[in-house]
């Protein structure tokens, strides 16, 4: 197994979240600051839209710019003028997290329902005129999603299940029978993830503070430890696709809630380039 050293990129975040290489930029959500930002290779950050609770990020193939939030169930979608709708998805979650917008403009998003049990969660589809149906349930807390080479397949991280799974993707865009695409161990936590072209993904072990490379059957090829934060999620970018982006957060579930946290994003190089998803 490889170990490899991160380099700063930026900080002053409050809670980074849902980084996306997009337009020769990487894009990621300060939700606490209600804030989606980008940054240039030299760390130049520009705030692009203004969303409380920001979390997961995508784009349709119109360009609109779509913005799930946490603690709030809701999509919200920025059109190329800044002007801003929002699809409320209150009667089917608490809230939503994660998202990934297909190039055909699908949006497969996280939704978490309360129950007696604590939080579950599922997986919910948008097509191009916003209609929801739900396509994957109850599972332990979907998170971080993404699509294998192909696109034929979509990876999701279930946070609470200690592993990443695969879900077949049917023609209509709706999900066939889950199978493990890698089980991380009782201890690790998986939250968001990236893909690269060889079908690894990288993700983020947050309260173990690392972030790993793992491959079908759940080989763990590559590993980046953190001296302290979540390793919430990770992204590939860069002009050869070869950089990762890694968001880290420092903070705990009680002080989340209370909007107490600090987070940064760190950068490293690594030799297999970015599948584009998401």
């Amino acid at each position: 197994m490889g170990s490899i050293a991160p380099a700063p990129f930026i900080d002053g975040l409050v809670y980074g979240e849902g980084p996306r290489w997009h337009d020769g930029r990487l894009w990621f959500t300060d939700g606490l600051a209600g804030q989606v930002c980008s940054a240039g290779v030299a760390g130049d950050v520009v705030v692009e839209a203004t969303i409380p609770r920001a979390s997961g990020l995508g784009w349709l193939p119109d360009r609109t710019l779509v913005v799930s939030t946490l603690f709030e169930p809701s999509l919200h979608y920025v059109d190329p003028d800044g002007s801003v709708t929002v699809s409320d998805m209150g009667d089917l979650a608490w809230s939503t997290n994660d998202m990934v917008v297909t190039t055909d403009g699908r949006t497969y998003v996280d939704l978490y329902r309360v129950t007696d049990d604590g939080l579950v969660g599922d997986i919910a589809l948008l097509d191009s005129d916003r209609a929801v149906q739900i396509v994957a349930t109850g599972l332990a807390l979907p998170n971080g999603l993404g699509f294998l080479p192909g696109g034929s397949s979509l990876v999701v991280s279930e946070t609470r299940g200690s592993r990443i799974l695969s879900y077949p993707v049917e023609p209509d865009g709706t999900l066939g029978e889950a199978e493990v695409f890698a089980d991380l161990g009782p201890d690790r936590h998986p939250d968001g993830l990236c893909v690269d072209v060889e079908g690894g993904v990288w993700v983020g072990c947050y309260d173990t503070a690392e972030f790993l490379r793992v491959t079908a059957g759940g080989t763990v090829t590559h590993r980046i430890p953190l001296d302290e934060g979540w390793a919430v999620a990770p992204a590939l970018g860069g002009p050869d696709g070869r950089t990762l982006y890694l968001v880290i957060d420092d903070t705990d579930h009680a002080a989340l809630l209370k909007g107490v946290s600090r987070g940064w994003i760190m950068q490293a190089r690594v030799e297999i380039p970015a599948a584009g998803s998401p």
